[in-house]
């Protein structure tokens, strides 16, 4: 990417940093009685993790014990290695461990009842797992598929359709900075409706994980338009990749109407992104 910083040499090491501190984790986790099995998902599930890639560490413990593991969640991270900060929600059954070797853990406590086949566990990295209460809900999930649905649609529609007023709405009131973020919300909705087209579920709104560079799933095309959409602070410029991206967005929602059976109605949505057009 010809990106460099001084922090090269310590990130050439982040897959060894990362690795000590999985097997602190397993020294850990697999001497407690309470834990039932624990495992990784995300990128480290996948398999399509790299240097930067955090751990996504899922835990089932034992119901009784549910409530004192989740209020202790970030002391028991302190198990692990040196944290650095936390980020967290004292309510949450998770918190998020940064460690001073530029390593981050993802931690979720989960009773034996949460796990549900999912999606999300069709890929799962499983460590411990003695009575395969993971296994089985990983082949459980195995059946499982994307598809969009109608409520799906109408929302994300809706928002695209909301987010190209709004560009408009900041720039002239000179809210330069709020208008960038609705511009990046339709860039964001377009590559969600190609997740959408071929079958994979979309990120969290606003999530770009995986949307761009070597991990992407877009074709070269996508990838190439989402980088020409980049812009600056200049309101003719903003104002220029909104309407770039506008066509691209109505072949994603003629597509989507497609699959769902919905009626495209082209002047309707003519007439609402007319209005700042």
């Amino acid at each position: 990417m010809g990106f460099e910083s001084k922090h090269r040499n310590r990130d050439r090491h982040l897959d060894s940093k990362r690795l000590k501190l999985k097997e602190s984790i397993q020294q850990d986790l697999e001497g407690d009685e309470n834990v039932l099995a624990f495992f990784y998902g995300g990128s480290m599930g996948r398999g399509n993790h790299d240097h930067y890639s955090d751990l996504d560490l899922r835990i089932v413990v034992k119901d009784h014990v549910f409530e004192e593991y989740r209020k202790r969640k970030k002391a028991r991270a302190g198990n692990w290695g040196d944290v650095l900060y936390y980020e967290d929600f004292p309510w949450a059954a998770h918190t998020v461990a940064h460690y001073t070797n530029f390593v981050k853990v993802d931690a979720f406590y989960y009773k034996r009842e949460d796990l549900m086949p999912s999606l999300y566990l069709k890929d799962a990295d499983i460590v411990y797992d003695p009575h395969r209460y993971v296994q089985d809900t990983v082949c459980a999930s195995q059946a499982l598929n994307y598809h969009v649905t109608l409520e799906e649609f109408e929302l994300w529609r809706s928002k695209f359709f909301a987010h190209t007023h709004e560009v408009y709405r900041r720039i002239n009131r000179g809210e330069l900075y709020y208008a960038l973020h609705s511009l990046d919300m339709m860039r964001w909705s377009v590559a969600a409706g190609w997740d959408m087209e071929s079958g994979r579920a979309p990120n969290a709104p606003g999530d770009w994980s995986k949307y761009e560079g070597e991990r992407s799933p877009f074709t070269q095309e996508q990838k190439k338009l989402l980088e020409s959409w980049g812009c600056s602070r200049n309101p003719d410029e903003i104002y220029f990749v909104m309407k770039a991206i506008v066509p691209k967005f109505k072949l994603v929602h003629r597509s989507l109407c497609g699959k769902l059976g919905v009626e495209e109605n082209g002047a309707w949505v003519d007439e609402i992104l007319g209005m700042v057009l």
